[in-house]
């Protein structure tokens, strides 16, 4: 099976991927895991693991036993063990790579609640899902007014209702600890449904809800990203950015998780290079750091008495010169390590400037000739 967005050819197999039923882009589904070993076979069926990874409503993936045997692939419909009840999933992953997911995952099989998948979902289980995700908005809307009633500091951003009706999730954000207990009363009273508050992070809740980053892509926290690990300004310091909140900021009002992608290859790139704090000493004058071109190794220098002149050193003859000046010999000034060759001013020709931005210059300038010798063959 092919994704939502995919033109299909005979037996439902990707016309353009070929992956032969092993297709996971989902379209709009989030966090989907292409399953690399979905056309090999296991190699003894003893190892064969009994653990499949369902995909819930946003980001919500959990575990579940195959306890039936059942014959699952991706994106199979399944009614699998709630609380208290049974909830309605598909099936994002199976196989071996489900193992590799749980130990990515810290999650240890032995003392991981084992929870069945009792079938496949059946008319009437999609019919009642269907209808409890449809009263999905209306139960946000009523439990956002009953908390702004109760004088409730907290946000209400999304509401998951389990797969038979009988319980609703509602997942809220909150600075403190909040006291709900009044509003899960009246919810409980006037939307006849169990209810269960979850207080999630503003990083969970960015990813629940989506939305397109500052790059022109999907945020990192829908598509693919699980871990969110810690970030500080730390990072962008040594990238060598702006300390600057509102472009370091994400969706979530917190540092963008971005900012640790390539946090590795610059502290293996700095272990060379000198602090920032040691002078360059020389008989023309002391010179202080004042730039860095981390991946070009290369390092700006500027006098004290002249900081508005800045030297290019490379960073091997910086450390030549912080070793000199640590043996007690001082050379007489940088200019004398600078190898650059003299570059040859280059010389602007602006005589096709007005030419380049002129609205008609792709129009065909023989047409008007064309007509008028068309015209005189005719008469």
């Amino acid at each position: 099976m092919g994704c939502g967005s995919c033109s299909t050819r005979g037996g439902g197999l990707p016309k353009g991927c070929n992956n032969n039923g092993s297709c996971s882009t989902g379209g709009c589904n989030k966090l989907e895991v292409f399953d690399w070993l979905a056309n090999m076979r296991s190699p003894s069926s003893e190892n064969e693991t009994e653990w499949v990874e369902v995909r819930f409503k946003n980001t919500r993936k959990e575990f579940f036993v195959n306890e039936h045997r059942l014959p699952l692939q991706i994106g199979d419909t399944v009614a699998v063990e709630g609380s208290p009840g049974h909830d309605i999933g598909i099936v994002s992953l199976t196989g071996e790579l489900v193992k590799l997911q749980m130990k990515k995952l810290r999650v240890n099989e032995k003392n991981q609640e084992k929870k069945v998948i009792y079938r496949k979902a059946r008319e009437n289980d999609i019919k009642r899902w269907q209808e409890a995700i449809a009263k999905e908005d209306e139960f946000m809307r009523y439990c956002r007014k009953v908390a702004r009633e109760l004088g409730l500091e907290m946000k209400v951003s999304d509401v998951e209702c389990q797969g038979d009706g009988t319980k609703a999730t509602f997942f809220y954000t909150a600075e403190g600890r909040v006291d709900f207990r009044e509003l899960i009363k009246i919810l409980a009273r006037d939307l006849k449904v169990r209810i269960e508050m979850r207080q999630i992070g503003y990083r969970q809740e960015a990813g629940r809800l989506g939305g397109i980053g500052v790059c022109g892509r999907e945020l990192c926290c829908s598509t693919w990203l699980r871990d969110f690990r810690s970030v500080t300004t730390t990072a962008a310091r040594y990238q060598q950015l702006s300390i600057n909140p509102q472009k370091l900021a994400g969706q979530c009002g917190k540092l963008k998780c971005c900012l640790n992608y390539e946090l590795d290859s610059y502290l293996d790139a700095l272990k060379d290079f000198p602090k920032g704090n040691i002078k360059l000493i020389t008989k023309a004058g002391e010179a202080s750091l004042q730039k860095t071109d981390i991946f070009k190794r290369i390092l700006h220098y500027s006098y004290d008495a002249n900081p508005g002149v800045l030297i290019p050193l490379e960073l091997e003859i910086v450390n030549e010169i912080i070793r000199m000046n640590q043996k007690g010999i001082i050379p007489e000034d940088l200019a004398g390590f600078l190898n650059e060759e003299p570059k040859k001013e280059i010389e602007a020709d602006f005589s096709n400037v007005i030419e380049e931005g002129s609205l008609t210059r792709f129009d065909n300038k023989n047409k008007r000739r064309n007509k008028k010798k068309k015209k005189r063959q005719d008469a």
